[in-house]
């Protein structure tokens, strides 16, 4: 097993009498994308400074590729780089010097930094515009230079801040195949995100933040799995059919909800057999179908059940003390 690039146990940062992380862990591994969810003000971004080396934790601790944040913070800062949702570029050069310049800052010479802006422009289809300035960049090139310039030192972990806010569709679905690629070349991404599609899409692991709490984690797939719902939906050619299928779905031990209006009913899946159960019941009784459609469970009724279950917590708490 490789080791992990990024260690968290039991860390907590607080800001005097609030408590902005309690109790945190996570283990991430290379070539890995790490998707961190969460309301405003859950945690997300003090998790990110904490492990970027903006931020100290007061409890607990953080490695990133084995180095303490706190206690060699220069080391980490080696292995790491960052792109956040607000673009660093100088819009007053050009992408290629904007390249250049980090190289340089960061101790390359001027044929290392010359070859490597190269070789992050052609990575990232910037090459035609490798000559103009920034500021005639579309929102999508610019992000994508913005992500070039956090890939400069080819870090081993890289830290996305809400990377695709305020591009559009398009350019969000290029910025994506990237992220991706990077993965799979081996960059361990740490991403936060509102856009439970874009975690749903990327993520091979997520973290959901609440109230500084991790309050689940797992792959998307378990996630919906532990606390989404697949639904079928079926059509019937009348509103007689339909309330006979009501009858025949409740003998067979389901809950079926049925809208009338549209001749339709639906039938939470609770178990993998549910579908072929349902299928069997109507065949049984004779039922034409009309239409049968099967929804899975998204990261968004995941989100919005442990949001509510959040909040339901906090008002208990608030109610005991009050």
């Amino acid at each position: 097993m490789p080791r992990p690039r990024i260690e968290v146990t039991g860390l907590g940062k607080s800001y005097g009498q609030v408590q902005a992380l309690t109790d945190v862990s996570l283990q991430v591994g290379p070539g890995v994308v790490l998707g961190v969810l969460g309301h405003n003000g859950a945690g997300k971004t003090t998790l990110v400074d904490i492990l970027a080396t903006r931020s100290k934790p007061t409890s607990g601790t953080a490695k990133v590729c084995g180095w303490d944040v706190a206690r060699f913070g220069h080391h980490v800062r080696r292995h790491i780089g960052m792109t956040s949702q607000f673009t660093s570029v100088d819009d007053t050069m050009t992408g290629r010097a904007n390249l250049m310049l980090v190289a340089r800052l960061l101790g390359a010479s001027r044929k290392q930094a010359d070859d490597r802006a190269e070789e992050l422009l052609t990575s990232f289809d910037l090459t035609e515009a490798a000559d103009r300035k920034a500021a005639t960049y579309s929102g999508g090139m610019r992000r994508r230079l913005d992500l070039a310039v956090g890939m400069i030192a080819g870090p081993d972990v890289l830290f996305l801040d809400e990377p695709s806010t305020g591009l559009d569709p398009v350019s969000r679905s290029g910025l994506w195949d990237l992220v991706e690629k990077l993965a799979k070349d081996g960059t361990t991404i740490v991403l936060t995100t509102q856009y439970l599609e874009e975690a749903d899409r990327l993520a091979h692991d997520i973290v959901v933040l609440a109230g500084g709490h991790v309050v689940a984690s797992g792959t998307p797939e378990r996630l919906k799995a532990g606390i989404g719902q697949r639904t079928a939906s079926v059509r019937f050619p009348d509103a007689r059919a339909t309330h006979y299928a009501v009858g025949v779905l409740g003998y067979a031990g389901m809950t079926p909800l049925a809208d009338f209006g549209i001749c339709a009913v639906q039938i939470p899946l609770a178990e993998p057999g549910d579908i072929a159960l349902l299928v069997r019941a109507l065949d049984s009784a004779g039922l034409p179908i009309m239409d049968l459609t099967v929804t899975e469970p998204t990261l968004d009724d995941v989100y919005v059940a442990l949001h509510r279950a959040a909040q339901e917590k906090a008002a208990q708490v608030v109610g005991q003390t009050a």
